[in-house]
């Protein structure tokens, strides 16, 4: 590895789920991890004895002589605090990791910025692999841009340059493919236990199902009473709903939506 690049002194402002996977991943391919800051004491001091770094809860006392600070803050957090992030840092490289904010967010509070976005699904409690997972690179500068593809490909073999238009997209194509699937599990979980059935039942579906779509097209991989807009099952399934509106109206907007696009 470039030492130039392993060496680079690194402060993670944010100790959440995603700062959680991607410092750790960092500092196991030897890149030193110098600070942590987060709002909670708990937070800021476990991520930091993980990666052998200072923590802090203030941000006044956040380092000024790192060259990397990679912000992984909530969204409303982040455009709040974004002045107190950048001052005195006019000599270091600034990026956010949201899919959803633009890299312009930095126009006006630092000279050198970008965005080191991971697309993938994080938890503290679960490590994920982050060789197939695909990185999105923007910067202000094309020399910050390599300088992060290449701290990117250490970690990754998928490492993409990307708009903050484009990252919007993927963003909003994620919580499709991600948080509304997830979700899914979430209301089946509730169906089960109202049966009396447990959640596990249904895990060598899941795992089929997205198994699937690496050989299929998703069009192609559907299947279910709403592809034939079955009425007698589907009629059958919104009377057991009947106690739920709400995920009755799920069903039939997930159900029209499904047959309509196999019409296409």
């Amino acid at each position: 590895m470039n030492r130039s690049i392993e060496d680079t002194p690194i402060v993670f402002i944010g100790a959440g789920n995603l700062a959680t996977n991607l410092a750790k991943a960092l500092y196991h391919k030897g890149f030193r991890i110098v600070q942590v800051y987060s709002r909670t004491d708990e937070s800021a001091r476990t991520l930091a004895g993980q990666v052998e770094a200072e923590y802090t809860t203030d941000l006044q006392e956040i380092s000024k002589e790192a060259r990397l600070y990679i912000v992984s803050l909530k969204d409303a957090a982040f455009v709040e605090l974004l002045p107190q992030i950048t001052e005195g840092r006019q000599n270091a490289l600034l990026v956010h990791t949201a899919g959803s904010i633009p890299m312009s967010i930095w126009e006006g509070y630092a000279e050198r910025y970008g965005v080191f976005y991971p697309m993938q699904t994080f938890s503290k409690q679960r490590e994920v692999c982050f060789r197939e997972i695909p990185f999105f690179i923007e910067a202000q500068r094309p020399e910050d841009a390599e300088f992060l593809k290449a701290i990117a490909a250490t970690l990754s073999e998928n490492v993409y340059e990307a708009t903050s238009e484009q990252r919007k997209s993927l963003h909003l194509a994620a919580v499709f493919s991600c948080n509304f699937t997830n979700h899914m599990y979430a209301l089946t979980a509730d169906l089960l236990k109202k049966y009396n059935l447990p959640f596990d039942i249904m895990l060598p579906l899941i795992d089929e199902t997205a198994c699937k779509v690496h050989e299929l097209a998703p069009r192609d991989a559907q299947t279910g009473p709403a592809v034939r807009y079955d009425e007698n099952v589907i009629s059958s399934h919104l009377a057991m709903l009947a106690d739920s509106p709400a995920l009755q109206e799920i069903y039939k907007l997930m159900s029209k939506s499904i047959h309509e696009h196999h019409q296409l």
